[in-house]
């Protein structure tokens, strides 16, 4: 079974993601490059208050400057590294390329958080509160998401997302009552 990581984990881009899941059960921010959003920086910041973040970028050099970039940003990351050897295909360099066993012992080295996680929301609160089946559902979020600074997801992101960034119910509920007052 694989350990769930308390932390937030960033990495570079969709291949990355999915090495890591198939290491870890953990929530991931995908910065797509060096190109990094403000909205990106926030939902890290957010990450690092609320659970902490790992950063786990590419052995290389445009991995070293993504990670400076957040780290100059965002103080008290975390920092796992794969080494070159372990993260090389061919010629291509990245964290995509490592094996669910040296991405799990780089983040042992980290020292992630394991964790099980408390299911505070389900998807009967999304329902409830028109966040999924409606046709407002995709909006609803989006704008829910930016008021709780955890970004936008599809009704599984969004729920997950929920339940690991530690969202108070009250809080979740005050700002669902702010979705109808931005109409």
């Amino acid at each position: 079974m694989k350990p769930t990581i308390k932390e937030i984990i960033v990495v570079e881009g969709r291949d990355d993601e999915t090495a890591v899941k198939r290491a870890v059960n953990a929530e991931i921010i995908i910065t797509h490059g060096f190109g990094i959003k403000t909205k990106t920086f926030e939902q890290i910041k957010k990450a690092q208050i609320t659970c902490g973040v790992i950063i786990l970028t590419d052995p290389d050099h445009a991995g070293e400057q993504i990670r400076k970039r957040i780290d100059n940003k965002i103080p008290g990351c975390k920092h796992a590294f794969v080494s070159r050897d372990e993260a090389t295909l061919a010629d291509d360099i990245g964290i995509e390329n490592a094996s669910p066993e040296s991405i799990l012992t780089a983040l042992n080295k980290a020292h992630a958080s394991t964790e099980i996680l408390i299911e505070t929301f389900t998807k009967n609160d999304l329902l409830k509160h028109d966040l999924i089946i409606s046709n407002q559902a995709s909006y609803r979020r989006d704008v829910l998401g930016n008021i709780l600074g955890i970004g936008y997801g599809n009704a599984k992101t969004f729920l997950r997302r929920l339940n690991k960034y530690g969202i108070k119910r009250e809080v979740f509920e005050e700002a669902v009552k702010k979705i109808g007052e931005l109409k």
